[in-house]
């Protein structure tokens, strides 16, 4: 019996999910008395993810920075198939969102997607997922194994790192032929974390009235604690932000431990996308906005005049 995590990487440098799940996989596997190991698709220092937990790590070799959903399933079930796991965990990130359901249907298994939570029972392990835009939470047990779950980031504690290694097992695998050629790659501008893996957000809604605005005002409150920005669909509408930067249904979902919705009145769309943050920080002048329903702390006050104060306030704890 095993646990497997896929440890998704950029550029040979782990993502924060990768250990985050390792510490999550651990825990239940000292309840069910497995294994923990880790799969890791190219070029990466797979080792070190003993530190985390992995007894092994599972290395499919190849160049994967050009994403390509047929290569990427193969890969993954190669590394499966080597492993052997009960249970396989990744982040619900872009390559799950695409690549899982195409693995999922290739295995014959189940699939309990975007999960917040994760224990053992029974044997097996049960998943905890919001329903219904987060209006309802369901349990989710897969009877066919391996049984895969995509696991929203920051669900989990992030693990203290010790110094184990991994025995690394190379699988080798044979890639299908490549459908989409690559033209051109961009880089994106920000530097800021991907939203769908930040611990802290600061979203800006229609109310900045302006792009200027929102650079004036979201952008640098985000920065003073080192969070990420983030916008309504209204106000990415609107042309104030990027689309990269949406919050909600149509957008990213996201799960920080903070999350400050600054002039975002909480249409359902946008609860869809953040409600399960950890602390909701809201500010609106409109004391009767949904947002404040769903908020930890609240401000009735006006953006233009709180935001900044905010930023120096936060900017003196330095």
């Amino acid at each position: 019996m095993t646990i497997l995590v896929l440890a998704e990487h950029e550029n040979g440098v782990f993502k924060k999910t990768a250990s985050e799940l390792l510490g999550k996989a651990s825990e239940l596997a000292a309840s069910l008395g497995t294994d923990v190991a880790a799969l890791v698709l190219g070029d990466a220092p797979a080792a070190d993810l003993g530190a985390f937990g992995a007894k092994k790590a599972y290395q499919v070799s190849g160049d994967f920075s050009s994403y390509q959903t047929d290569v990427v399933v193969a890969a993954l079930a190669a590394g499966v198939a080597a492993a052997g796991p009960t249970a396989f965990l990744t982040s619900a990130s872009y390559l799950a969102k695409d690549a899982l359901p195409r693995l999922v249907a290739k295995l014959g298994t189940g699939f309990g997607s975007e999960v917040t939570s994760l224990r053992a029972e029974g044997g097996a392990l049960v998943g905890r997922r919001p329903v219904f835009s987060g209006k309802a939470l369901c349990d989710v047990k897969i009877s066919k194994s391996p049984a895969i779950f995509s696991v929203r980031a920051n669900s989990f504690s992030q693990p203290n790192p010790g110094g184990a290694k991994a025995e690394v097992v190379a699988v080798a695998f044979t890639a299908p032929t490549e459908r989409l050629t690559l033209v051109e790659r961009k880089k994106p501008e920000t530097t800021a974390v991907d939203l769908s893996e930040a611990s802290r957000i600061v979203s800006g809604g229609r109310s900045v009235k302006s792009k200027e605005n929102y650079d004036a005002i979201i952008v640098p409150l985000a920065k003073s604690i080192g969070a990420t920005p983030g916008a309504s669909r209204a106000c990415v509408d609107a042309g104030y932000a990027p689309h990269e930067f949406q919050v909600g249904q149509t957008g990213k979902t996201v799960n920080p431990n903070l999350y400050i919705a600054v002039g975002i009145s909480g249409a359902i769309q946008h609860l869809a996308g953040m409600r399960t943050s950890k602390v909701i920080v809201a500010i609106n002048t409109d004391p009767g906005a949904p947002i404040f329903e769903h908020a930890t702390y609240g401000l009735v006050a006006d953006l233009f005049a709180a935001a900044p104060e905010l930023q120096k306030r936060f900017e003196k704890l330095d």
